[in-house]
């Protein structure tokens, strides 16, 4: 696992265009494991703070006892545009709970509006791979980075 940043430190390009998918739309999709096992999917919002990716959400969510219980997550970012232009990012790893007072309060400072009075679950992101996948002419090119490892690069005609 690495942090979002060690991403950016190992493959700068791939990096930027991975962050501006997520940028692009407020909402992406999370994808947690339920009590059973099953995967379960929700919308959560994905800032960026302090050189990190974060997970925030109400802290009796199902989404946060998923995470509690099992940290494995995987993060799609729900692209509108149909043509892929610009790509379809995903990336997948493990969600770290940040209890700390300063790390919270600094990530609270952050965002567009305070968080409700019920206060919120906070989780950084550490990544096992991230994954852009665009339209390239006539083939689908899919690009993963693991921690450590260089980009792999596909293409599917």
């Amino acid at each position: 696992m690495a942090s979002w940043s060690v991403f950016a430190q190992e493959q700068p390009s791939l990096e930027a265009a991975v962050r501006a998918r997520f940028d692009a739309h407020r909402h992406s999709l999370l994808a947690t494991l339920g009590p059973e096992g099953a995967p379960r999917l929700s919308g959560i919002e994905t800032p960026f703070w302090a050189g990190e990716l974060w997970l925030a959400m109400m802290p009796a969510s199902v989404k946060a006892a998923d995470l509690r219980r099992d940290p494995r997550f995987a993060l799609h970012c729900a692209p509108i545009d149909l043509t892929m232009t610009d790509g379809d990012a995903k990336v997948a790893g493990r969600a770290v709970e940040v209890t700390d007072p300063a790390t919270v309060a600094g990530f609270s400072a952050s965002l567009r509006q305070p968080p409700p009075p019920s206060g919120m679950a906070l989780f950084r992101a550490d990544l096992a791979s991230a994954t852009l996948t665009r339209v390239e002419g006539s083939h689908l090119v899919i690009e993963t980075w693991r921690p450590g490892a260089p980009v792999a690069r596909r293409l599917v005609a």
